[in-house]
């Protein structure tokens, strides 16, 4: 079963292509499953559109959910559409974000830290603020992720260590740390997904094979997400996360539905048409 659990679409601003134009091509694809993702709005800033280039405006979100359904509807008889979100963290706000999803039928929500310090995860400007220890972004980070995981909030958790996104690297050896990170995830029953925008930042899948193995050995389940920018980069590492996967004995990925977890079998044949 092919799938593909986060996509974005042209609503936040720094991605291109409708949602009918993901479905469509998933369907040309040949996934089974298409979940529909997009950035959450910045439901901590009282503004309603804080940052056009990011997210969408917290008045899209309703509209944006409409249309998921109508599409799933419309749909129904070529691909199964998931309706989800990729969600900040803030700490401090999980319940004033539980509360607003509350009102939405959601399959799934991904759990994403994008923000700390007063910068985007992917923010170069972080490294370059003089004296900074990478050691201590990484833990700074990974101490997020744990809190993400603890807080109930989420179904998935994505691209657990996009600390690396930059090609910053650690400095020390942080398997302690990332060993703590993988023990709190398996506690909290939450699921990681395979984030192949990791090959086209940094060369390397989010999360890293010897965190994926952490994560194994604590009996995680996995799903996948291509982060798709574009309706052509849906899929995007299919093979190559299958075949991490495969070697680590992984045998299912999951999905959901209602926020009810399924696990279905990884394809044998992982020739997905991707465009890596």
């Amino acid at each position: 079963m092919y799938i593909d659990y986060h996509t974005h679409h042209d609503r936040c601003g720094h991605a291109s292509g409708t949602l009918r134009e993901v479905v469509e091509k998933a369907i040309e694809k040949g996934f089974d499953h298409i979940g529909l993702s997009d950035h959450s709005p910045l439901f901590m800033d009282k503004r309603d559109h804080a940052n056009p280039n990011m997210t969408m405006a917290k008045s899209q979100f309703p509209v944006y959910v409409e249309e998921m359904l109508l599409l799933r509807e419309e749909y129904k008889n070529k691909i199964d559409v998931r309706i989800g979100v990729e969600s900040d963290y803030i700490e401090g706000l999980e319940d004033r974000y539980i509360s607003i999803y509350e009102k939405y039928p959601l399959d799934y929500i991904i759990g994403s830290v994008h923000y700390f310090d007063g910068f985007h995860v992917y923010d170069p400007r972080r490294w370059h603020r003089g004296e900074i220890c990478v050691d201590e972004e990484y833990r700074k980070y990974l101490k997020l992720v744990q809190k993400a995981a603890k807080s109930g909030m989420f179904d998935i958790l994505g691209h657990i260590d996009a600390i690396k996104g930059l090609n910053h690297k650690a400095q020390s050896d942080l398997t302690p740390l990332l060993e703590e990170t993988a023990q709190v995830i398996a506690e909290s029953g939450v699921v990681v997904e395979l984030n192949t925008s990791g090959l086209r930042k940094c060369g390397e899948i989010f999360p890293s094979s010897a965190m994926l193995k952490l994560l194994h050995d604590r009996e995680v389940a996995f799903t996948f997400g291509s982060d798709a920018h574009s309706p052509e980069e849906l899929g995007y590492g299919w093979k190559e996360s299958m075949d991490v996967l495969l070697s680590l004995g992984v045998r299912e990925l999951a999905t959901f539905k209602a926020r009810k977890r399924e696990m279905v079998p990884i394809p044998e044949l992982t020739g997905i048409p991707t465009n890596k």
